[in-house]
């Protein structure tokens, strides 16, 4: 991966397909006032730099009938980084968890997880949680409402 200093049309560039990465390249390019090709070579080199980690469509979980979100909290009893490794190995491949932070301090880890009721919530605490020896409490927040969720990555410059 080459490092790259990052100009202001780079930004714009990387702020404009956070928003929308479902333009053509004619229409970003014509809403940056760039040319398409200019735009394009800037673009395939903000993904070679690996600064476009990859481009997802953003689903409406409600809408989807997972209705459940909860904020979840967990302390191993062992915080040696083979325990703490293998806890991750463990949760990261969950579909249900959409993402892990490995904290500090307070618990361990810190999990956003999704799922379509209470009951598929007891069946992921009982798999990723009750069932591991090394885990010694789990405190979940459950939302109630979700007044905010920006995937965006501030951009300065």
């Amino acid at each position: 991966m080459e490092s790259l200093n990052l100009d202001a049309i780079d930004h714009r560039l990387l702020d404009a397909l956070q928003r929308d990465a479902s333009r053509t390249n004619q229409q970003l390019a014509a809403d940056l006032h760039l040319s398409p090709p200019t735009c394009l070579r800037r673009v395939q080199r903000l993904r070679q730099a690996g600064l476009i980690a990859r481009e997802v469509a953003l689903l409406d979980a409600d809408r989807l009938g997972a209705t459940l979100t909860a904020v979840v909290e967990v302390s191993l009893d062992r915080q040696d980084e083979g325990a703490l490794a293998a806890f991750e190995a463990r949760i990261v491949p969950d579909d249900a968890v959409q993402q892990c932070y490995r904290v500090s301090p307070g618990p361990d880890f810190v999990l956003i997880v999704t799922v379509r009721d209470m009951p598929a919530y007891q069946a992921l605490a009982q798999r990723l949680f009750t069932s591991d020896a090394n885990v010694r409490n789990v405190k979940a927040f459950f939302s109630v409402r979700r007044a905010k969720f920006e995937p965006r990555v501030p951009l300065t410059g």
